[in-house]
């Protein structure tokens, strides 16, 4: 077929991902540079408050290694502050969770979540 369109990768799915910097599991991660030319895979870094990510890190990771990025569905994120069941979520500082104010809305809080500890997110990425 002429002029097809063939997906790098497919949407919900989880991404393979390159961190550019340590990444901590369970907040947002977010595009960091051009993808790399030797594996194919996308940059990724700790997200930045109010933007918008490209999904959610599954684990802890290094600067420098493959991360499984989860792109879609219910998860467990990282608070970063008080968070009411069924409130519109963002991101906030250090790619954690936080009640939507000003920035990119990420989600659904799906129960109340209190600072450093995990709240289910259902995703709008």
């Amino acid at each position: 077929m002429a002029n097809e369109s063939k997906p790098l990768f497919r949407p919900g799915a989880d991404v393979t991902a390159l961190t550019t910097g340590s990444v901590t599991g369970k907040t947002f991660v977010g595009v960091s540079a051009t993808r790399d030319t030797t594996t194919g895979l996308v940059k990724v870094a700790t997200a930045t408050a109010a933007a918008k990510p490209f999904g959610v890190a599954a684990y802890d990771a290094a600067s420098g290694a493959t991360l499984t990025v989860q792109r879609g569905g219910i998860l467990f994120v990282t608070a970063g502050g008080s968070i009411a069941a069924g409130a519109q979520v963002e991101i906030g500082s250090n790619g954690r969770v936080v009640t939507l104010a000003s920035g990119v809305p990420v989600g659904v809080a799906l129960e109340a979540g209190t600072s450093s500890n995990d709240v289910l997110i259902a995703l709008d990425i």
